[in-house]
């Protein structure tokens, strides 16, 4: 019950949206909307973690202004202007051409179509996302730092594999060239290596953007610790107000964008429609964001101890599927339900380890 006050708005915002989604389009359109919401909130998990880390310094006002403004930044940056940026690369069309077409519902078969155009270059937009997403995927298996092993029996080894310096990148090149020749045609072979390459490369540069912020962001906090203590010892007491706090925002709205790029990418392997694409990732992030503050509020993080590890294979396995539709047509519904399938397990098994920690604990 308290879960469910602390969610209110959230759930009262998910209701008119599935309530717009209803209309514009029908109980499919309903269907794929939740989808988009739940796997925003699957695919952005790490990404709560991650906030909750730095939201915990941040004053009650500063949290509401990462509910609020924040979510504004990330609604209508990320997940509505930046997928019609990829429709109209992909497309080769100006943005206001592609929400006029996307408006028009044209039939995918009529060419000149909104649903055409994206379905002539969907070589291109999944060997694109798919190595965006396989690379993210495999920068967090071959991590060598990571503590904590779901999957033991495949993730050690992996990790040891990780040793290996730029293995990701070679592993990835290793997969791309062969679903360049095994599933691209002759005709769009091309595009699908240079829109593989262009994913890796985006990758790279977004990845190691927010390591940079993340680590000046470090350097920082040492530098307020140390004045901090100073203050301490004379008497001072010094509060994270003001430049401090407002960088530390922008902070947030930056590694959020990084991490949201992912989830923008897999929506397109559930639907190519802006509108629903807009509609289910703005809810799931709105919801992400609030976990955030909840995980803040009732220090839950460690709880789930394997939920970031199952949204991380849950993307790798998106980023297969990806790859495969180069040629191979896949459902949407088992797209969609592969990664809740995942996220689902690695919360049951989270509560388990929990169950036998608590078990050992009293017997001791």
């Amino acid at each position: 019950m308290q879960l469910l006050k602390f969610f209110r708005v959230d759930l009262a915002i998910t209701f008119a949206c599935l309530v717009v989604a209803y209309f514009y389009g029908s109980w499919e359109v309903v269907i794929i909307t939740l989808m988009l919401i739940l796997l925003e909130i699957v695919f952005s998990f790490d990404n709560a973690a991650v906030n909750a880390k730095y939201l915990m310094k941040m004053s009650p006002f500063w949290r509401k202004m990462f509910l609020t403004v924040g979510i504004l930044i990330a609604v209508f940056g990320m997940r509505l202007v930046f997928p019609f940026v990829i429709v109209s690369v992909a497309g080769s069309i100006n943005p206001v051409e592609a929400w006029n077409l996307a408006m028009a519902r044209g039939d995918v078969n009529t060419p000149g179509t909104y649903g055409y155009i994206l379905n002539s270059a969907h070589s291109t937009i999944a060997a694109f996302g798919g190595m965006f997403l396989l690379m993210l995927f495999l920068d967090f298996v071959f991590d060598t730092k990571r503590e904590v092993a779901w999957l033991t029996w495949i993730e050690r080894p992996l990790q040891k594999i990780g040793r290996i310096s730029a293995i990701a990148v070679a592993f990835a090149l290793l997969a791309l060239i062969a679903v360049g020749e095994l599933f691209a045609d002759d005709a769009h072979r091309h595009d699908v290596y240079l829109a593989g390459i262009f994913g890796i490369v985006v990758f790279l540069a977004v990845n190691g953007l927010a390591t940079f912020m993340e680590e000046a962001q470090e350097r920082r906090e040492e530098e307020m610790e140390a004045k901090s203590a100073e203050a301490l010892a004379t008497g001072r007491t010094m509060l994270l107000t003001g430049q401090a706090a407002f960088s530390m925002f922008m902070f947030l709205e930056v590694l959020d964008a990084s991490f949201s790029f992912d989830g923008v990418l897999g929506a397109f392997a559930v639907t190519t429609d802006p509108i629903i694409i807009a509609m289910g990732l703005g809810v799931g992030a709105l919801f992400v964001r609030s976990m955030t503050v909840y995980l803040v509020d009732h220090n839950a993080l460690s709880n789930f101890r394997y939920m970031e590890h199952g949204a991380h294979w849950a993307i790798g396995v998106l980023a297969v599927m990806l790859l495969v539709t180069v040629k191979f047509e896949i459902p949407e519904i088992v797209i969609g339900m592969a990664g809740i399938v995942l996220i689902t397990a690695s919360i049951m098994w989270s509560i388990r380890a929990n169950k036998r920690e608590a078990a050992h604990a009293a017997i001791a």
